[in-house]
């Protein structure tokens, strides 16, 4: 199953906040949907799940015209929107019939997903009661509980502890593992690298980048290479590459653990190294530099 937003834009009285994006998403891989606060993020969400229409393009799923309702889409946002003083496993039921499924297999569906969320024993508790964590987990079972085709999670780790992380981590590759088509979207890069092999970065209504993520990684990492030394901190770092090792390299940026350097002139990292050896400089970290998805996201959607 192959999901198509092919030039999609949205206007809101006269204002478009979406301009001409396209991409596409594939089952049994999870999409990273990426953007800052206000970017379209949601709205692209919103029209894929046919709550908002797009002022033009089209959505395709294998090529044909996508009609929500005619799949079982999970979709867990941001905000929660489940009921605090009704009981846990009564509401998953009543959700489950809600997306289309029988009470008994809602039933069914909602033991299965509590026992592998650790959440059993808070069945016939109401749902007010329950920690942040364990409402987390009782949110996502509410977006799994008719074993979606798509499903579209926003957010989904936010206020929880790493056991519970863990937890939801497991389920959602066991999804993917399945064949599901995965929308992620989180500002928690971390997250999104472990998951996701594609991504889509959205800034102000328009793609910026999109792709595989390795491939990304691979193609802005080239000839580029990171360097600490036990003798000397960043900033000295600095300023004895730009002085004795200026012909060789330029400085592209720095972290608190190394300096970020591009090879020059089509010198290469062992010609740089061998440069380094003969100097003072006590190499503590050296080797090729792999932006982390942070440093996507901050380089393709940071302040200009």
């Amino acid at each position: 199953m192959k999901l198509e937003i092919k030039d999609i834009r949205k206007s809101f009285d006269g204002n478009e906040v979406l301009h001409g994006i396209s991409f596409s998403a594939e089952d049994g891989k999870a999409l990273g949907l990426l953007g800052r606060n206000g970017a379209g993020k949601t709205t692209t969400i919103r029209i894929l799940m046919d709550v908002f229409k797009p002022t033009s393009g089209e959505v395709l799923i294998d090529g044909k015209e996508f009609r929500a309702k005619d799949y079982r889409i999970g979709y867990m946002p941001e905000e929660r929107g489940m009921y605090p003083k009704k009981k846990v496993l009564q509401q998953l039921i009543y959700f489950g019939e809600l997306r289309g499924i029988s009470a008994g297999e809602a039933k069914v569906n909602a033991k299965d997903l509590m026992e592998k969320l650790e959440i059993t024993e808070y069945a016939n508790r109401k749902l007010e009661t329950l920690s942040k964590g364990n409402q987390q987990k009782v949110q996502l079972a509410q977006t799994l509980i008719c074993n979606p085709d798509i499903i579209i999670l926003d957010e989904p780790f936010s206020g929880l502890d790493p056991v519970n992380s863990q937890l939801l981590k497991d389920l959602i590759n066991e999804k993917i593992g399945e064949g599901k088509l995965v929308i992620f979207s989180s500002h928690q890069m971390s997250y999104v690298e472990e998951f996701c092999e594609e991504i889509v970065i959205i800034n102000r209504g328009e793609i910026v980048m999109d792709g595989n993520l390795k491939s990304i990684q691979k193609d802005l990492g080239e000839k580029k290479l990171i360097l600490n030394a036990e003798n000397y901190s960043i900033s000295e770092l600095k300023a004895i590459c730009a002085d004795k090792f200026a012909e060789l390299v330029s400085i592209v940026g720095e972290k608190k653990e190394f300096v970020i350097l591009e090879l020059l002139n089509g010198y290469t990292k062992k010609d740089f190294l061998t440069a380094v050896t003969k100097s003072d400089v006590e190499i503590e970290t050296f080797g090729d530099y792999k932006p982390t998805l942070t440093d996507i996201f901050v380089w393709k959607a940071g302040d200009e």
